[in-house]
């Protein structure tokens, strides 16, 4: 190498190359550092947001817009508040309630419930068993103002209730809260709940999502869990997420006692809002309507019908004239996805296809002879004279002239005393069970005594000896199962039995 103090110039340029280099070392430090700065200031705005050190702010902000709903009724004696509706096994209150309904004359009872404005014209969602056979509804907001009330529109399925109140005297707009998207919300997230329990006035409870999706036997029911202290009064208030916004209305709770065991039950959002809607809009719901009768897709279905795994909701009948008819639906179809919505299991069709648009036209994807293909559908509107609501048929056990003894199962042609003895519709054709093997595959399926087999693996079958010939057929094909289609007293429901032992 060259003497620097021999070349100045070469001795010039190395210099200024370290000053270069130090400097975009300390520039590339120092972008480090700030990029860092800024992680760590999102970060902590995060954590802020999900774990803040007080609910104060938002309680302040949020409870001008949550009110007290007051009713009175002329009813039996002693008074209650309305409290959440409690599931089966929970308290006694409905028997008491019953009791003392029947002591001493009628007189006027109020009751308290809670709700919350979503529109500064006076508009405020609660539930409909806070409403229910009132005569008088009053709300009371939070400044203490109160304002008569009148019912736009209640939906007892889904225990929803839209209320208008009558601001002739009020100077000053109303506060409202928005609705979220209760989709968005996780199990573990920050949830608050303000009410009006046991009539005490606003207060305000804090918990997180303790589950999603839980169902207490209603048509609907897709309610979010939480263990924010939910309790009488509390019904039809708001339960917020940490943006303020309203993901669910506080509906149900599960309790020994009456009172807040940390197990509580709000209705989506979503699914509320639309209800809202169509109660604003024409003052009830219009459902949609399918036309089909349904039932679980379990394990044995699944390979019955090549699913790789038991999934969707399986046509067991189809209503004469109904949307899915026209669309060429089928029995034996399983529904995978309904207007773009995966349809994961059973119960959550019926949701599906309720919320969507009555007289709309949407994509269902079925699977059919071992591959999907989509169809077109036009939506009908499930209204109170072509109820023909979609449900799983379910089943249990029951006792003998052919035994099968594969599924367990005695069998025997059909005949006008069997149909006499099984209250058998003269229309239904089939071989009929007259025993149940307890502990068979047949019991394990459901399947009772009375039960008419109309077909296997869509052949038809009149008497023992069809069903002995296709259930041999299956097993030659080396098929693991076979596909029933059973009528109990009018109702068709397909059955997958094991024939592998």
């Amino acid at each position: 190498a060259s003497n620097p103090v021999s070349n100045p110039a070469a001795s010039a340029d190395a210099a200024v190359s370290t000053r270069r280099g130090g400097a975009t070392v300390l520039a590339r430090a120092g972008a480090v550092a700030a990029v860092a700065l800024v992680v760590s200031a999102l970060w902590g705005a995060a954590l802020a947001r999900e774990t803040p050190s007080s609910f104060a702010d938002l309680a302040e902000r949020l409870s001008p817009a949550v009110v007290n709903v007051s009713t009175t009724q002329a009813r039996g004696g002693g008074d209650r508040s309305p409290s959440p509706r409690t599931p089966p096994g929970g308290s006694l209150e409905d028997l008491f309630r019953d009791f003392l309904e029947r002591q001493g004359p009628p007189r006027r009872v109020t009751s308290l419930g809670s709700g919350f404005i979503i529109d500064a014209s006076g508009y405020v969602v609660t539930n409909n068993h806070v409403i229910a056979e009132a005569d008088e509804i009053s709300v009371t907001l939070n400044d203490d103002s109160t304002f008569k009330a009148s019912v736009v529109g209640r939906d007892p399925k889904t225990d929803l209730a839209l209320l208008k109140l009558d601001l002739a005297d009020r100077k000053t707009p109303l506060p409202t809260v928005p609705f979220g998207d209760s989709d968005r919300a996780r199990v573990g997230d920050w949830v608050m709940a303000i009410g009006n329990p046991f009539g005490l006035g606003g207060s305000v409870s804090v918990g997180i999502i303790s589950a999603r999706a839980r169902s207490l036997n209603g048509p609907y029911d897709d309610f979010l869990q939480t263990d924010a202290a939910i309790n009488k009064g509390n019904s039809g208030g708001p339960m917020f997420n940490l943006a303020g916004e309203v993901i669910g209305i506080n509906t149900a709770i599960y309790s020994p006692s009456g009172g807040s065991v940390g197990i509580g039950f709000a209705i989506p959002s979503n699914l509320a809002r639309s209800i809202v809607d169509q109660l604003r809009e024409f003052g009830r719901t219009k459902r949609g309507w399918l036309g089909v009768r349904i039932q679980t897709v379990d394990d044995d279905l699944a390979k019955t019908l090549s699913l790789d795994k038991p999934r969707g909701a399986l046509v067991a009948d189809v209503t004469p004239g109904g949307p899915a008819e026209k669309a060429q639906i089928k029995a034996r179809d399983v529904i995978l996805t309904f207007d773009g919505k995966d349809i994961s299991e059973m119960r959550k069709l019926s949701r599906v296809v309720a919320e969507t648009r009555v007289g709309s036209e949407v994509d269902v994807v079925v699977w059919r002879d071992g591959r999907s293909r989509t169809i077109r559908v036009q939506v009908g509107e499930l209204d109170e004279a072509e109820r023909v609501q979609a449900a799983a048929v379910d089943g249990r056990s029951g006792p003998a002239d052919r035994t099968i003894d594969t599924f367990g199962l005695a069998l025997a042609e059909m005949s006008a005393e069997l149909r006499d003895r099984y209250d058998i519709p003269a229309s239904t054709k089939g071989v009929v069970v007259t025993r149940v093997q307890e502990g068979s595959v047949g019991a394990e399926k459901g399947i009772r005594i009375g039960d008419v087999i109309v077909d296997i693996n869509q052949h038809e079958v009149k008497s023992p000896d069809d069903v002995v010939k296709r259930v041999a057929e299956a097993r030659e094909a080396k098929r693991k199962s076979v596909l029933l289609l059973i009528d109990r007293q009018g109702d068709l429901r397909f059955v997958g039995l094991r024939i592998d032992g």
